[in-house]
Formats: C-alpha cells, structure tokens, sequence
C-alpha cells in the first residue's frame, strides 16, 4: 500500500533533523519553503496528498544545492502549464534529473512510475525524447551513484518496502 503519511513518516525521521528539512502535504501547487528562522524547519511541500508529487518534490531536494536550499523553489525558474515549444524544452532540460531520481524512488517503494511534461495545455514536444533522457540519466545515476541525499532515502525506501536491490532492468521505457 502506497499511502503519503508513510513517505511524510521516512522522510521527516531520516532528514528533519539531520537536514533541518520536513516534508508536508500541501494544496494545490507544490512548493519547497526556506526557514525563515533558526526556530522552523525548511519544508518541502506537495501537492494534495499525492504520493507521486511527494516523491517529485523530494528529488528536486535531492540535487538542490546548499545555497539553492536557502531560496524558495530553490530560486529556480517555474513557466505553468500553457507553454510554448521553447519553454516546453527548457522545462524538460530541468527535469531530466529529478525525473530520473523520481523514477528510482518509485522503483524503491515498487509503484509505477510516470514522466510528467506537466503542460497539458502547451505544446508537448517530443515526449519520446525526453523519456529516453529520463532514462539515460536514470542509468548513469545507477552506474556513478546517486546524489547523497537520493542515495539515503532510497535506502530507506528500500528497506519500508522490501524492494530490494534497484537494477538497469527495472528502468524499460514501456513503462513510463
């Protein structure tokens, strides 16, 4: 069973402390929250209670920076939905990597993973693409490592959901 208070759980006992970080469910936009003051806890927020926008806004964690940590939505360019074919790119290019730690994080709890254009009223572009970039950089994360912090809570994901050891095999492009 695949349920968010689970992933709030994992998270918040592997990093609340250590990395002055806590994940909470949110509304409807996810959003990551800097601390405002030595007293609160940065806090990675998302959306509605799903645990697919929990496990995507955690690996945008993941390779967020010591000083992107410190900005909201890690200071980071965000178009919504309804983009063009020139935004709809640069918006890919920034997702490979996340996507790819997602799609491992998904593979450590044993759910199905989906890319996300996230631009339902835009111009798609080529999906094809940038599933074959999602997956390419999904492999090379297997073969040179994980950024640390995708690393540990993969390992803790491993371990709540006996998935065992992630594989090359694991990542087909039929199933994304």
């Amino acid at each position: 069973m695949h349920i968010y208070q689970d992933l709030i759980r994992l998270f918040n006992r592997t990093f609340k402390e250590v990395e002055n970080t806590q994940l909470v469910k949110g509304g409807h936009e996810p959003i990551y929250l800097p601390a405002k003051n030595t007293q609160q806890h940065h806090q990675i927020v998302f959306a509605h209670g799903y645990f697919a926008s929990a496990l995507h806004e955690v690996a945008h964690w993941c390779i967020a920076g010591k000083q992107r940590r410190l900005l909201e939505d890690y200071g980071y360019w965000y178009s919504p939905d309804g983009r063009d074919a020139k935004q709809q790119s640069e918006f890919e290019q920034v997702e490979i990597k996340p996507q790819a730690i997602e799609w491992a994080f998904s593979c450590a709890c044993g759910k199905p993973f989906k890319v996300s254009i996230d631009n339902l009223n835009g111009e798609a572009g080529d999906s094809q693409i940038f599933k074959n970039a999602v997956k390419q950089q999904v492999l090379d994360y297997l073969e040179l490592g994980f950024p640390p912090r995708a690393a540990t809570f993969i390992r803790v994901l491993q371990n709540f959901y006996q998935s065992g050891k992630l594989t090359k095999e694991m990542f087909c492009l039929e199933s994304i």
